[in-house]
């Protein structure tokens, strides 16, 4: 395969692009919500192009070739062996983790349910269980080292009667975090311990960047974890087809599947046609593609941890995955992070909806022009704020 050139810009202007379209002043460099700026793959706009010349969009179920591919591709790169009527198909992994907290309260009905959620966290966590009217408890994240992880001790202590799960994120999102396999462990056999389901978000785990980290789907640990676990998985973020609405859930447990499924029912609608076309291609002849946009994200990673760690008052600890920067601004006495840096031109976003104001998230899946340019302006925002 030839090399690909990530640097050649895509202009997304006038597409009614969510990322590039949120700012009236144009001005503002969009990098806030989780979507890269590349063109995806040849292999995946070639198989769109084929089923759209076909020209009938009618209702369909996932091909069997799809299925099988999940299966297979649990087993050569987690050595995770499961079933496919395991798989059950949703048009988004924010979808799942609000039918997860829909199925999940209904598994003690008489009581007021409550799942753990690490902070910070992606946003759709809390509004998932809230949505559910399922309670929140929030356990901590501690910078161990150069990584974040959930507080162990705290997670245990955290517990009660009431609990009945864990929402989970691995790679996490905003951190960046790549569980290793004894941390998983940990957080099993705490689960174990307490009889608590896990609905496990692994959308980014195709985006490793550390080439000492490993992705392990926590469900592949043991049996009786699988039996506890909702995994949510997708190319969205990988192959950057997130607007074609293709996700998908693998559960082994029975019962809880037919949970998940029935809380779908009447509100849920079925994958698009387009979206299990763009599926298949990207997880049978996408492989090498990602392995160059990985790397390409791992120099503007390696670029953004060099710069931001130079401007007074930021402070960035380094990401094994993702293409999602969790940055410290804390010691910049900033009122309003997100909205300084936007009146300088970088639409970055808000910590507070992670979970702490002292943070914002940055989204390097761009152009290494466009993160130089934002950079940039950062620095100088900053730079005219302690001189002023």
């Amino acid at each position: 395969m030839s090399a690909i050139d990530f640097d050649q810009p895509v202009n997304r202007r006038d597409t009614s692009s969510v990322k590039w379209e949120r700012y009236a002043d144009q001005s503002v460099l969009p990098m806030w919500i989780a979507d890269t700026d590349f063109k995806a793959p040849d292999a995946i706009l070639e198989a769109l192009t084929q089923r759209i010349e076909h020209g009938v969009f009618g209702y369909t179920s996932a091909p069997d070739e799809l299925t099988q591919t999940i299966v297979e591709r649990m087993q050569r790169l987690y050595q995770w062996q499961i079933k496919s009527e395991w798989i059950v198909w949703i048009p988004g992994l924010v979808c799942g983790l609000n039918i997860t907290c829909k199925a999940l309260s209904t598994l003690q009905p008489d009581t007021d349910s409550k799942v753990l959620i690490p902070d910070p966290i992606y946003p759709y966590f809390n509004s998932a269980a809230k949505h559910s009217a399922v309670g929140v408890c929030k356990v901590p994240m501690l910078q161990i080292g150069q990584r974040w992880v959930v507080d162990f001790a705290q997670l245990e202590a955290s517990i009660t009667p009431e609990t009945i799960a864990l929402l989970f994120c691995n790679p996490h999102n905003p951190a960046g975090t790549v569980y290793t396999l004894e941390e998983l462990q940990k957080i099993s056999a705490i689960l174990l311990k307490y009889k608590l389901y896990i609905c496990s978000d692994e959308i980014h785990c195709d985006l490793i960047l550390d080439k000492n980290a490993t992705h392990i789907p926590i469900a592949s640990l043991n049996r009786d974890i699988e039996q506890q676990c909702i995994t949510l998985m997708a190319p969205s973020k990988s192959f950057n087809i997130a607007g074609l609405g293709c996700s998908f859930a693998i559960i082994a447990n029975k019962n809880l599947r037919q949970k998940f499924q029935t809380a779908a029912v009447g509100i849920v609608p079925g994958v698009n046609l387009l979206g299990y076309s763009a599926t298949l291609a990207a997880y049978t002849k996408c492989d090498a593609w990602l392995l160059q946009k990985n790397a390409y994200l791992k120099a503007n990673h390696d670029y953004l941890l060099a710069e931001i760690n130079t401007i007074p008052g930021l402070k960035m600890l380094p990401h094994q995955a993702t293409y999602l920067a969790w940055i410290d601004v804390s010691a910049a006495n900033l009122k309003d992070p997100a909205l300084f840096f936007e009146q300088a031109g970088v639409g970055l976003s808000p910590g507070a909806d992670f979970g702490n104001k002292h943070f914002v998230r940055l989204n390097f899946g761009c152009t290494k022009e466009l993160l130089t340019e934002a950079v940039k302006r950062m620095r100088n925002a900053i730079l005219n704020h302690l001189q002023g």
